[in-house]
C-alpha cells in the first residue's frame, strides 16, 4: 500500500521555456483576437446554405406536382 505512493506514471512537466504565457506576454482571458469577421463569414455561409436547401427542396415539391 505505501509502496504504490511512489509508483506515479509520469513525472512532474518541464518547466516553461520562456515562450508563450510568461508574465507580461500576453493579458489573461485570450488576449485581443478578434472574432467578428470569421463571425460573419461563417453566418453568411449557413445563411446560403440554408438557402440553398429550401431552394433544393422548393423545387423538389414542385417536381413531385408535376
Amino acid at each position: 500500500m505505501f509502496a504504490a505512493q511512489n509508483m506515479i506514471a509520469q513525472g512532474p512537466p518541464p518547466p516553461p521555456s520562456g515562450g508563450h504565457a510568461q508574465p507580461g506576454n500576453s493579458p489573461n482571458g485570450g488576449g485581443g483576437a478578434p472574432i467578428g469577421g470569421g463571425l460573419g463569414i461563417l453566418l453568411a455561409l449557413g445563411a446560403a446554405y440554408g438557402g440553398k436547401k429550401v431552394f433544393g427542396l422548393i423545387q423538389h415539391q414542385e417536381k413531385l406536382e408535376e
